[in-house]
């Protein structure tokens, strides 16, 4: 396509989630999907309460296509780049459910997260799983906060996915989560080494 027959640009409201709160933005772009695929680990708003509200604020608003974006922006589109030349970018990406196994490894021993997550990378159900063995499953009403936990474009999160059997099996044998304050860990590990808030 030329420039003079590329689809017009649309300001989206974008948010960078980071668990605890959030970076936001207003992007003019092409698309939603243009937008995830070009910037790591942000979505598109599209509540129109949260559109009105964010109305009211005063938010950066940038081109996707500028040569420099905005704080935060750069960093989240130069990830977006270095994942895009990487084997399985994208392939998790669109699908309605996946299923995740990722290892948390502290002082205790590995305990071991199995997840269920949406098209947002946001848990729908998770089972995690003690160094004793023992398993606790938990739900979004179990949880005070449920930021997205992976972005499905990352290729490095193809590796961590499972069957759906194996995690419906985990979840037929594990406990249901009975008060949140007396589980050790809640939140599975975003990134290797960091744990979310």
């Amino acid at each position: 396509m030329t420039a003079t027959n590329m689809p017009p640009k649309h300001r989206f409201l974008v948010l960078h989630d980071y668990g605890m709160g959030g970076l936001w933005w207003w992007i003019w772009a092409r698309s939603e999907r243009e937008l995830v695929e070009r910037l790591a680990e942000v979505e598109v708003v599209g509540s129109p309460d949260a559109v009105a509200r964010a109305e009211t604020w005063n938010l950066d608003e940038v081109d996707i296509d500028a040569d420099r974006l905005s704080a935060g922006l750069d960093d989240l589109r130069a990830k977006r780049e270095i994942q895009r030349s990487r084997p399985g970018f994208g392939a998790l990406a669109g699908r309605d459910l996946v299923h995740l196994r990722e290892p948390w490894e502290d002082e205790h021993g590995v305990t071991i997260y199995l997840a269920e997550v949406g098209p947002d990378g946001r848990r729908l159900r998770q089972v995690e799983v003690a160094p004793d063995g023992t398993a606790v499953r938990s739900a979004p009403t179990d949880w005070v906060l449920n930021p997205p936990i992976v972005d499905l474009f990352d290729p490095e999160v193809v590796g961590k996915e499972i069957g759906r059997e194996e995690f419906e099996r985990a979840w037929r044998h594990a406990r249901p989560e009975t008060d949140p304050s007396m589980s050790r860990v809640h939140e599975p590990a975003h990134e290797k080494g960091a744990r979310r808030p």
